[in-house]
């Protein structure tokens, strides 16, 4: 089973809500947001090499960040990357991804994960992968893992399953909602019934692609142009046309969404997809008043609740703060309130906008 199994790593987000450190130039999941001495990009690579033959990985991001992603996973071959031409959203990374992989293993069954999410309990979570694979190789079956919610949150999207087990751990998914607002969060929350939507999927390859000819029949077509070009010479520019022709759609929304096979794997393995300031400080050490204190020299002084990011190198002295971001990058400063860190993404554009640039 082992060789029949490729993982495609997503990894061509910007990150916008971990500015300043994340930036245009140097978007999240290439940094060390956690202090581990490896980026999140790395991480992810890392948790999947037990699962997955080095020469099955395929590290789908903009072909701005290649170079980035050559340094910093020497192990992979550059013909492993792919490098999309433009942003279309994560359906036409599926399928780019799924039109090579089936040139080289018709047979292959698929991971497809995101570069920038924390996992706590890594064990525990190849275990399930394992199981999902399992899952997959017999069925027409597109799955993905559903994280149990803990709390009622607004950032994230959900899965409601409708009662049919079929495994102990495998549901039948019965809608997907995307961010509730609160109240219909804490709904979810409270009925048992709803798990949060990790963005990370298995399937085969001939169910996945059985479901773009379904239901994204025009993405599927531009692929399915695209894929004599492979390793010709004319590969880059007929990749170029088919990303210029196809739609920026989600698999959620494309896909997932709409198909009658998809399963969700209950897990609990520790998860975050690290989307906010307040993610990172949800799942990082804290002092006795609840501060996250991630590198530099801190001291704080009446100051709660705070997740505090300074560049190691620098001395930070903060008074009379609670419920703060203070964010330092080399050359860019954020001082925002928790509650309005959703405005990030926002000052983000107004930075580019003023200033041309986001990147430090």
């Amino acid at each position: 089973m082992k060789q029949n199994t490729y993982c495609v790593i997503m990894a061509g987000g910007v990150g916008s809500r971990f500015w300043p450190l994340s930036t245009t130039k140097t978007p999240k999941q290439f940094l060390d947001i956690l202090g581990t001495g490896r980026s999140l990009l790395q991480q992810t690579y890392d948790r999947f090499k037990p699962i997955c033959p080095i020469e099955n990985f395929l590290i789908v991001t903009s072909s701005a960040y290649k170079d980035t992603v050559i340094r910093q996973l020497p192990d992979i071959l550059a013909d492993q990357i792919l490098a999309e031409p433009a942003r279309r959203n994560t359906a036409p990374c599926i399928a780019y991804a799924n039109t090579i992989i089936k040139n080289k293993n018709p047979n292959a069954q698929v991971i497809v994960s995101p570069a920038d999410h924390l996992i706590i309990n890594e064990d525990q979570f190849r275990k399930n992968i394992v199981e999902g694979l399992e899952f997959v190789s017999n069925r027409d079956a597109l799955l993905t893992l559903g994280i149990h919610p803990s709390r009622p949150e607004t950032g994230y999207g959900y899965i409601q399953i409708d009662g049919e087990i079929d495994h102990e751990s495998f549901q039948k998914v019965k809608t997907f909602t995307e961010k509730p607002n609160y109240e219909m969060a804490k709904i979810f929350h409270e009925s048992g019934e709803f798990f949060w939507n990790s963005g990370i999927f298995l399937w085969t390859l001939n169910s996945i692609e059985k479901a773009f000819k379904s239901h994204l029949k025009e993405v599927y077509r531009l692929f399915d142009a695209f894929a004599p070009s492979i390793e010709t010479t004319n590969e880059s520019k007929a990749l170029s046309e088919a990303y210029i022709e196809c739609k920026n759609i989600s698999i959620d929304y494309g896909i997932m969404e709409k198909a009658e096979n998809v399963f969700v794997q209950t897990v609990n393995f520790g998860w975050s997809d690290l989307g906010t300031w307040s993610s990172l400080h949800e799942h990082s050490e804290k002092d006795e008043n609840d501060n996250a204190l991630i590198n530099g020299n801190i001291l704080l002084y009446d100051t709660k609740n705070c997740v505090v990011h300074l560049p190691q190198d620098k001395i930070g002295v903060i008074q009379g703060l609670e419920n703060y971001i203070i964010v330092q990058s080399q050359n860019s400063l954020l001082i925002c309130p928790r509650k309005n860190e959703q405005q990030i993404r926002q000052f983000t554009t107004d930075i580019r906008t003023e200033f041309g640039t986001d990147d430090n």
